[in-house]
């Protein structure tokens, strides 16, 4: 997870030293489907020893990192089907948006691509940077990158032209 999280922050203070080169506070958004990670890769990127006890994200957490000269003020919000009607309330002044994806759940995949086409879609993310995280390459039958690429059809779906969309394999755990 140390590569994960240094592989992430170093793609996304890349993009967001280009965008953000007189500000230093950046807001991050972490989305994704139930059970996908979001709230443990949040803990992971901000040290916390422990991860036990996660329990689904009912609403939203934030944590604030310095990192790099910025200050990343990320929020995990909830991925559950009741809660992804209220993503959008978190869209003004995004920074950055990460998706993080259970690369695990084969079944899950088109929903996930789907929820993912729908947010790329929405006006206030338009200048948001995307950084993909394929999540649990740790369990035995998770996708590779390449796979989870293809199943979000990045390389086909016109929707992702306009972007520069990196896509990190990574276990939270």
């Amino acid at each position: 997870v140390e590569t994960l999280v240094y592989q992430t922050q170093m793609g996304l203070l890349t993009l967001l030293r280009k965008v953000k080169a007189k500000e230093k506070e950046v807001r991050l958004l972490i989305l994704g489907l139930d059970n996908a990670g979001k709230t443990t890769i949040l803990r992971k990127f901000c040290g916390e020893a422990t991860l036990d006890g996660i329990e689904p994200t009912l609403g939203f957490n934030i944590k604030t990192l310095d990192h790099g000269g910025f200050s990343l003020n990320l929020w995990d919000v909830g991925g559950q089907k009741s809660i992804r009607a209220y993503w959008r309330n978190y869209f003004e002044s995004t920074d950055g948006l990460i998706w993080v994806v259970d690369s695990a759940d084969r079944i899950r995949l088109e929903l996930c691509r789907r929820e993912l086409v729908l947010l790329l879609m929405q006006e206030k993310l338009a200048g948001a940077s995307l950084l993909i995280l394929a999540n649990k390459n740790d369990i035995d039958n998770a996708l590779s990158v390449q796979d989870v690429a293809t199943a979000l059809q990045l390389n086909t779906d016109p929707i992702y032209t306009k972007r520069h969309w990196p896509i990190v394999s990574c276990s939270a755990i």
